[in-house]
């Protein structure tokens, strides 16, 4: 009697230190998968933060160099533009030669020169002028939006220049609007980089302000044949405003990431973008 009973506490005592055993490894695995799972986030987030500090570089770099603080250009803006540009080429919107940027700011009075050209390969600053908004959206400041028809607004958001065209403008240059909603009439309503004798200072002087447009950026005509032959052609052009509105898929700065994730100089990736 004793000795079964002792048979079978020894059968109970194997069984829990088999459970016991079982258990201890399935909790040190489960362990083992949660440290490598947390070293896998970390690497990822480590990488994610270099291909971000490395973007981040690069823009700083070319508002840097090409002296935009000086001639009153914001960061952010700037920023953005960049950020627009490298997706637009992602997805095959620009020429595979482009290197040139456009960028209006419309938080800036119209008596300010608000629109730069930089060419990102060399980082330089091709041209600082003014330019006109549209009639509806304000007198000075433009702080009203639209891209509807007879609106007379200027629309906000990425452009690809297109083809240059002689109308009522003379020589003016086509843009295709790349944000739906927002700036995608813009084929359809006539809006075009032209000519206007009331982008000067004189009408500054005059007035306080520049004339305004049928919602077309218009710029002076002593620089316009050379704005157009800078930026036609399937380049951006980025007009930005502070309106809670607007949004555009092309800001995705996290889309970007796939151009710095070397990071290789970005200046390389131009080059060859411009053979």
């Amino acid at each position: 009697m004793i000795k079964t009973i002792n048979g079978h506490m020894k059968r109970k005592f194997w069984l829990a230190i088999t459970l016991l055993v079982i258990l201890t490894s399935a909790i040190i695995s489960s362990r083992s998968a949660t440290v490598k799972n947390g070293a896998l986030a970390t690497k990822n987030e480590a990488k994610a933060n270099v291909v971000h500090s490395a973007f981040e570089n690069y823009v700083a770099d070319v508002y840097q160099t090409a002296g935009l603080k000086a001639v009153g250009m914001d960061y952010d803006v700037f920023q953005k533009a960049v950020v627009g540009y490298y997706n637009l080429k992602d997805n095959e919107k620009l020429s595979p030669a482009s290197t040139v940027v456009t960028v209006i700011d419309f938080n800036k009075a119209s008596t300010q020169k608000r629109m730069w050209i930089i060419d990102l390969l060399r980082k330089q600053l091709l041209l600082n002028t003014w330019v006109a908004h549209g009639q509806g959206s304000g007198d000075d400041m433009a702080t009203q939006f639209s891209d509807k028809t007879d609106s007379h607004q200027s629309s906000l958001g990425f452009y690809v220049t297109d083809d240059i065209y002689y109308g009522k403008h003379c020589r003016s240059l086509r843009l295709n609007g790349m944000d739906a909603g927002f700036n995608s009439n813009a084929r359809a309503r006539s809006v075009v980089l032209h000519a206007a004798n009331y982008v000067c200072e004189n009408t500054i002087k005059q007035l306080g302000r520049l004339g305004r447009s049928f919602g077309c950026p218009a710029v002076s005509p002593e620089v316009s044949n050379r704005i157009i032959d800078l930026i036609k052609g399937k380049n951006m052009l980025f007009i930005s405003a502070n309106a809670d509105h607007y949004t555009s898929k092309y800001l995705n700065e996290g889309i970007v990431s796939s151009s710095f994730a070397t990071p290789a100089d970005s200046s390389v990736q131009l080059t060859k973008a411009g053979m």
